[in-house]
């Protein structure tokens, strides 16, 4: 399992893709409940939507409502973390889309759904959590943010946003109890990749 995410760590380094280029994994689509589009940019055939708040809804039903997030939503709900996102927080996600699971080594995905591989679906995905609100503006380069998992992510910005080995393509999805920044890369424990 070691080598499984060696190899994890190695792959995701290898997808982080610009911030232009990445910005086309990214298929954000508004339903009914939405709050309204303030900005639709172009992008490879894709759209990216700027959404003036979503107070009313917490961050799983938010994730929940772009079909960009099917994958991260689905393996929420294996490690039972829907209720704990859910509760009042505050919580920041750093939130990788489909896409970002996609370009992990092939299995990977259905390997981490497997009820014996539980506690580490929960150490991914927890490691992509920080219990604060934290909105783009609050970054600071070379910042360490602690995680839910124990773990801290890095901040770096000296070109573009990035966390750890992944760019952020999309900031500030505002939550009732919390923000999702969207990430073109799945986040790995150090503790997994060695």
């Amino acid at each position: 399992m070691t080598r499984l995410f060696s190899t994890l760590a190695l792959g995701a380094s290898l997808f982080a893709l610009p911030i232009t280029a990445a910005a086309s994994d990214c298929n954000y689509k508004k339903t009914a409940e939405a709050a309204p589009v303030t900005k639709m940019v172009s992008a490879d055939n894709a759209y990216i939507q700027t959404i003036g708040s979503y107070a009313k809804k917490d961050i799983v039903d938010t994730a929940a409502s772009y079909d960009t997030f099917s994958t991260l939503v689905a393996a929420g709900k294996a490690a039972d973390l829907v209720d704990t996102l859910k509760s009042e927080g505050p919580f920041t996600v750093f939130a990788p889309t489909n896409a970002a699971f996609d370009a992990l080594p092939a299995g990977t995905v259905e390997s981490l759904l497997l009820p014996e591989n539980k506690d580490q679906l929960v150490s991914v995905l927890t490691y992509h959590v920080v219990p604060a609100k934290v909105m783009s503006t609050d970054l600071s380069d070379g910042a360490n943010a602690p995680t839910v998992q124990g773990e801290t992510v890095m901040v770096d910005l000296s070109d573009g946003v990035r966390i750890n080995n992944a760019n952020v393509v999309k900031a500030d999805i505002k939550t009732s109890n919390g923000v999702i920044h969207v990430i073109d890369a799945v986040l790995l424990p150090p503790a997994l990749t060695n």
